[in-house]
């Protein structure tokens, strides 16, 4: 343990946010320097704070079985270099965690059962900067190369993962990107002021260093076919995401001025990145209306605001949610309570328990407003609440109420792989899909889930493919099968 006292007379503290009226200008991360710098000052007592458990729930909370307790202590007493290899040991890419899981590692700490729990996402990315500045994250090569070779399907999270496992154990491992460049939704998805695309580059530069090749603007199903790729490769690993967004087939969604989320936002990073866009969807100078209120919502408030929208509005079917666990939601599980991001800081106006009933058009068939409706949730259904209709006016409709699978058409159907009964690619305990010598990984899979997931999904995708070619396998397997029916 490293301060026997400190989780009872140290505070938690966090990293100091740049001002609002500075962030707002620009589209860096919302953190002076990077939140690793920032958090230098005060991580070592934060550390401090952990009480080293016999029994560490936090390891419950975070599919990666992330080694916190001894990567805490290691800071406490700044050895740096030892923290690190403990944090690498099970999560090949925490600064992305860092910055972008919802930790929920923090909500099973046990501190927190009846204080504010260690700052525990704060220590993991303050050990990864802190590392990145001191140069101290160097290519791994693998010791010998097995001559096997892998297609990695996508280079979200869960692809690069496992694209970077099986390299270092020795495979040819070529990843394919439809986009133009690497990174999935890490790259086009996620805001600069969440994750700055250079955090991405230096990781990538890394695993072409250790031997990963990527090819982009390759859409395996249309540039390459599924039985061209299995004719080239001994192993085909499938970590194409859950990119079908869920609609709103309300009367006037064919009105223009409604888009998807994941329309606007990729538009916005390539702008934000000197890029040039074509008929590129903004929210300057227009009332904006965010419907879905989790974190996608909220990357399209943030750059709603930083591109200059005149009014934002984000709506949430679900009631308000407690900003304290509630009763139904013990420890360790993750609750649902009421969050505010660093976009919420900056602006906009959340709207709890309502309704779309109808989108309103002008006369040039543009949206011009929504009707929305008081819902409460009863008898399993969301029912209207009679007399508070009202109008909410909106030139820009953004809909972000999440994914609802993997897209079929092309790939999964051209391989016929089995599906779920949720519409995902159906996989045993090794992620092996109903095809010989297919696997599947991340959203793909599982479903639309945390970052955290789809690393931890990939590193366990690897070992089965790296079992699959070579009999057995070396590589660390962070969900078995008794943690995967327990946690799925």
């Amino acid at each position: 343990m490293a301060d026997p006292t400190a989780f009872i007379t140290t505070p938690r503290e966090v990293a100091a946010r740049r001002p609002v009226e500075e962030r707002v200008g620009d589209w860096r991360e919302v953190y002076p320097g990077t939140p690793g710098r920032a958090l230098l000052p005060i991580i070592s007592r934060q550390a401090g704070r952990c009480m080293d458990c016999g029994i560490p729930f936090c390891h419950n909370g975070c599919p990666l079985g992330n080694l916190i307790p001894e990567w805490n202590e290691l800071v406490w007493r700044e050895e740096w270099q030892p923290a690190l290899e403990r944090l690498h040991a099970t999560n090949n890419f925490p600064e992305f965690t860092g910055r972008l899981c919802p930790a929920p590692c923090e909500t099973a700490c046990v501190v927190g059962i009846n204080r504010d729990p260690v700052t525990i996402k704060n220590v993991e990315v303050a050990i990864i900067d802190k590392a990145w500045d001191d140069s101290r994250v160097t290519p791994q090569q693998p010791e010998w190369h097995t001559a096997k070779t892998v297609a990695v399907v996508g280079s979200g999270p869960a692809g690069l993962a496992a694209a970077q496992q099986l390299t270092r154990a020795g495979h040819t491992v070529v990843v394919y990107e439809r986009a133009d460049a690497v990174g999935g939704l890490l790259r086009y998805g996620i805001p600069e002021f969440k994750m700055e695309k250079s955090v991405l580059n230096r990781r990538l530069k890394q695993m072409v260093l250790e031997g990963t090749q990527f090819k982009t603007g390759v859409e395996i199903g249309v540039d390459v076919t599924g039985e061209d790729l299995l004719d080239s490769y001994e192993a085909v690993v499938l970590a194409i995401g859950a990119t079908v967004p869920r609609d709103l087939p309300v009367p006037g969604r064919e009105l223009r001025g409604i888009h998807q989320a994941m329309e606007f936002l990729p538009q916005a990073n390539r702008a934000a990145l000197g890029e040039s866009v074509d008929g590129q969807i903004t929210a300057e100078g227009k009332d904006v209306v965010i419907i879905g209120g989790g974190d996608t919502g909220a990357d399209c408030l943030g750059t709603s605001i930083r591109q200059g929208a005149r009014s934002i509005t984000q709506l949430e079917i679900m009631g308000m949610p407690p900003e304290s666990r509630p009763v139904n939601q013990p420890w360790p599980t993750y609750p649902m309570t009421f969050k505010v991001t660093s976009a919420h800081e900056e602006g906009g106006d959340r709207i709890y328990a309502v309704s779309t009933n109808r989108f309103v058009g002008d006369d040039d068939g543009r949206v011009a407003g929504l009707d929305i409706v008081e819902v409460r949730f009863d008898g399993g259904r969301f029912e209207p609440v009679a007399g508070t209709e009202r109008h909410i006016p909106a030139q820009l409709v953004l809909l972000a109420m999440g994914f609802t699978g993997p897209q079929q058409a092309g790939l999964v159907d051209e391989l016929g792989l089995e599906l779920d009964p949720r519409g995902n690619i159906k996989r045993d305990e090794s992620f092996a899909t109903s095809v010989p010598g297919v696997f599947a990984c991340g959203d793909a899979g599982r479903g639309q889930s945390l970052i955290v997931w789809a690393i931890a999904e990939g590193r366990s995708c690897a070992q089965g493919v790296d079992a699959f070619l070579s009999g057995t396998s070396k590589l660390p397997r962070p969900i078995g099968p008794e943690l995967r029916q327990l946690l799925v």
